[in-house]
């Protein structure tokens, strides 16, 4: 009986020795589990000793890595199992996700960095950069080699100034993605042997696809002999101001023109243009003093202007300061412009432009025109030009328009302007004319839908300015937000003056602009015409 009672206990002992056993086993297979879980996603141990480990393996793809991370996610389901043959991901800081890497469908992998045959300094083509010497038939040679290869960079070097003809830099045979790296200063030459009988332009981009000016170079046009055969310059609202006590504007002396070397041609350039060009970015460098429009764009797809300085005197004839005229999809933004005429010139055949946050001042405003001279069609549509301020400029934001042209404006939105002693804020012409007489004509340009809001500042010669044609009156003009103070300065000041304008005012305005007429004209004539459809 003592005995059988002695076995069964020895028996029960073992059994709860086993129990005991397997249980701290668990015990300590549990924590590792966890003890590797919290390492793979951060420790740096466990990831240097599997590395060393790890025999020299190149068979794992991003896929395998991808997956191996998305299985990890869901530890708490199923017991993971290490393994060392795996490359662990690298290592994460405390705050941000591990890094793994992802297919190339979903992120392809970054473009190697340009390689030594991708650069092309101007220097090494013989450029001297001493202001002197003609330095065309270098950049010429270097673009020649540029043009070549596909995301190639041109380098313009810094602390360098370049006298440079008049120069293309043309396709349609150029790679795609040209960088043209601008650090130093390109100046224009000042002799009319340089110029023959006139160009329409200094610097031309022409027939290029994906085309990125960038740098903090300064392009110079040195203009001055130019502007002096201009003046004086008569812009279409110049009548609209009259001086007090019959005072005359003094403007400052130019250039003698014993200083110059001979009488320079009646046609001016534009100092940088770009032309028939699908993908432009222009970016960091300056454009100052050009003969005529310092930076132009003429039938281009996808245009990014951004971070660019305009500089030239207040004075400086028909200098505008960007140009586009048929051209689409256009971002203008960052901007500093101070020029002789419109800050930002939108001609025929733009539409989907957006303009915000520029310094427009001197000048003569952002203008949608002139439109329609010499009976010309126009269509600009679905404008928008908001968060800019204007100071000591002619106009603010306007549209002008010949008699007899024909075509339309329509979904225009000026907002939130600021303005510091604009002379005339707001402004519809149809009856623009810069020349001392313009015959009456009938026909005109449409003007539709055109959206004011949030334009507020000063004035010193007239708050609103719409002068639309009879035939074709302007229609759905709408105000709202309108705060516009006088100060008195050397001009005579008017009221609100709207001929043949219809719309609606949102809310009382500053002055009041009683001229609006509410509503629609009793014919709409801009959807009677035929011949103004765009």
């Amino acid at each position: 009986m003592r005995r059988s009672l002695s076995v069964r206990s020895i028996t029960m002992m073992i059994l709860m020795a086993v129990l005991v056993w397997s249980v701290t086993l668990e015990t300590c297979i549990a924590r590792r589990g966890r003890h590797w879980r919290h390492n793979h996603r951060g420790s740096s141990d466990l990831s240097d000793s599997l590395s060393t480990k790890k025999p020299k393996s190149h068979g794992h793809s991003h896929h395998s890595s991808h997956n191996n991370h998305n299985n990890n996610n869901h530890h708490h389901k199923s017991k993971p199992k290490p393994k060392p043959k795996q490359k662990t991901p690298p290592k994460a800081n405390d705050n941000n996700p591990p890094v793994v890497s992802r297919p190339p469908k979903v992120q392809p992998p970054p473009l190697p960095p340009l390689k030594g045959s991708q650069v092309f300094n101007v220097m090494d083509f013989g450029a001297k950069g001493d202001g002197k010497c003609d330095d065309t038939k270098a950049f010429e040679a270097a673009w020649a080699a540029v043009c070549k290869t596909e995301a190639s960079m041109m380098i313009v070097p810094p602390e360098y100034t370049f006298l440079v003809g008049p120069i293309s830099f043309s396709g349609p045979y150029c790679q795609a993605n040209i960088v043209f790296q601008l650090d130093g200063t390109i100046i224009a030459p000042t002799d009319s042997k340089s110029w023959g009988k006139g160009l329409m332009w200094w610097i031309d981009f022409t027939k290029l696809k994906g085309i990125k000016v960038q740098g903090k170079g300064v392009i110079d046009g040195r203009g001055s002999g130019w502007w002096q055969q201009d003046y004086p310059f008569i812009d279409g609202e110049t009548k609209l101001i009259v001086p007090l006590y019959n005072s005359t504007h003094q403007h400052p002396p130019m250039p003698i023109r014993s200083e110059l070397d001979g009488r320079m041609p009646s046609i001016k350039p534009t100092a940088l243009r770009f032309s028939g060009s699908l993908g432009v970015e222009v970016t960091g460098i300056t454009i100052q003093n050009s003969p005529q429009c310092h930076l132009k764009f003429d039938n281009c797809v996808g245009v990014s202007v951004h971070d660019i300085v305009v500089s030239s005197p207040g004075d400086s004839p028909n200098t505008d300061g960007i140009h586009l005229q048929n051209t689409k999809d256009v971002l203008i933004h960052s901007a500093t412009l101070a020029c002789g005429d419109d800050c930002i010139s939108i001609q025929t055949g733009c539409s989907n432009v957006y303009v915000h946050n520029v310094n427009c001042g001197p000048g003569h405003g952002i203008s949608i025109g002139s439109l329609g001279k010499e009976g010309t069609k126009a269509c600009v549509s679905n404008i928008t030009v908001r968060d800019v301020a204007m100071h000591n400029t002619m106009t603010g934001v306007r549209i002008k328009t010949w008699q007899g042209g024909v075509g339309s404006v329509k979904g225009i939105l000026f907002s939130n302007i600021q303005l510091n002693e604009v002379q005339l804020p707001i402004v519809i012409d149809q009856f623009y004319c810069d020349h001392s007489k313009c015959k009456n004509q009938t026909s005109a340009v449409a003007v539709e839908g055109v959206t004011y809001e949030r334009i507020k500042g000063t004035y010193t010669v007239k708050p609103v300015h719409f002068a639309c044609s009879d035939s074709f009156p302007c229609v759905d003009v709408q105000l709202s937000s309108i705060e516009l103070k006088p100060v008195q300065e050397r001009y005579h000041m008017y009221d609100p003056f709207c001929w043949q304008t219809f719309g609606e005012l949102g809310a009382p305005t500053l002055p009041p602009i009683d001229c609006l007429q509410i509503g629609k004209p009793p014919r709409n004539k801009v959807h009677e015409s035929d011949h103004d459809v765009c």
